[in-house]
């Protein structure tokens, strides 16, 4: 049993045409044409284009293009490609959005009690021996200056 290239490569020539007239036909370069004939298919832009070029260079030279597909598949080591699963991002348990909640606690924290030492009354926060005048008791004065302490009056 001949390899895919060379049954391809025989089809060509049954016909007669050349390399360059199923390159114009089939609109493959004529580099991979020759690739195809010699069974290089690694050294093909990828799978899809080679299975492309394959059904195309099929068509062009007259021949069943499942029936070349499926000699290529039965040749191939691996008939199929199975593309590698991507693996799911991790997700980060609370992450940044946790951290940006604390921040923004925090910050309404600061603002609260910045907002409260410029909203507080004036005089309300003495105590209230301090925030009244001079109280007498009897004849007696309270001692208001520092040396009325000393002194004892």
């Amino acid at each position: 049993m001949d390899t895919i290239g060379t049954y391809l490569k025989r089809a060509r020539q049954a016909r007669g045409m050349s390399l360059g007239e199923v390159a114009r036909a089939t609109r493959i370069p004529s580099s991979s044409i020759e690739r195809i004939e010699a069974d290089h298919f690694d050294d093909l832009p990828g799978e899809v284009f080679t299975r492309g070029f394959l059904k195309a260079y099929a068509t062009a030279v007259g021949l069943n293009p499942d029936e070349v597909l499926a000699r290529y598949t039965a040749n191939r080591r691996s008939v199929s490609i199975e593309p590698l699963p991507v693996a799911a991002p991790i997700a980060k348990v609370g992450g940044r959005r946790f951290g940006v909640a604390i921040a923004f606690v925090l910050l309404l924290l600061l603002f609260t009690l910045a907002l409260s030492i410029v909203m507080r009354p004036r005089g309300y926060d003495r105590p209230q021996e301090l925030s009244q005048g001079p109280v007498t008791s009897g004849s007696a004065a309270l001692a208001t200056t520092p040396s009325d302490f000393v002194r004892g009056a």
